[in-house]
């Protein structure tokens, strides 16, 4: 199987919407992604989105956006990391996130926050692999029930 993955374009709307809905359904959250909010994340400057092809074939996504805090410096988040069950286990959650850190750090971020729900025990368990720490609640999504976040700079401000 060749796993790719590439920053998705406004011509992968189709996919990306179908991943990211399919996401919500998932992780049995409310959907939060408006179609504005889909194509703002393919066409925005201040975000980004990757998209995991297996064989051709949408398996993964991630995005990315700029995550203006008080206090902190150069702060970016990670949302919606998804691998379609029937390619996991295969690397395609690292190879989103190698992705998505790599912009990240390219563009001058210090640090990714993301939140999550504690009973998703493996992405959680896969974030601590990856060096992502608890932090403080940072944003108001009241579905969520973990926040973390990761160092990209050795100098990186809290």
């Amino acid at each position: 199987m060749t796993i790719t993955v590439a920053r998705a374009t406004r011509s992968e709307l189709q996919p990306t919407q179908s991943l990211l809905y399919e996401y919500f359904d998932a992780i049995g959250v409310v959907v939060r992604d408006a179609p504005e909010d889909i194509v703002a994340f393919l066409t925005d400057p201040h975000c980004a989105l990757w998209l995991a092809y297996a064989d051709g074939h949408p398996a993964g996504c991630v995005a990315l956006r700029a995550l203006p805090l008080d206090g902190v410096a150069a702060a970016t988040e990670c949302k919606r990391l998804y691998v379609r069950p029937a390619y996991r286990g295969r690397g395609i959650a690292e190879a989103l996130l190698d992705a998505m850190e790599a912009h990240a750090a390219a563009s001058g971020a210090a640090w990714i926050y993301l939140d999550s729900k504690d009973d998703l025990a493996h992405a959680l368990r896969h974030y601590q692999r990856r060096a992502y720490q608890p932090c403080a609640r940072y944003n108001d999504n009241p579905q969520a029930t973990i926040f973390m976040r990761k160092a990209l700079a050795s100098l990186a401000n809290p």
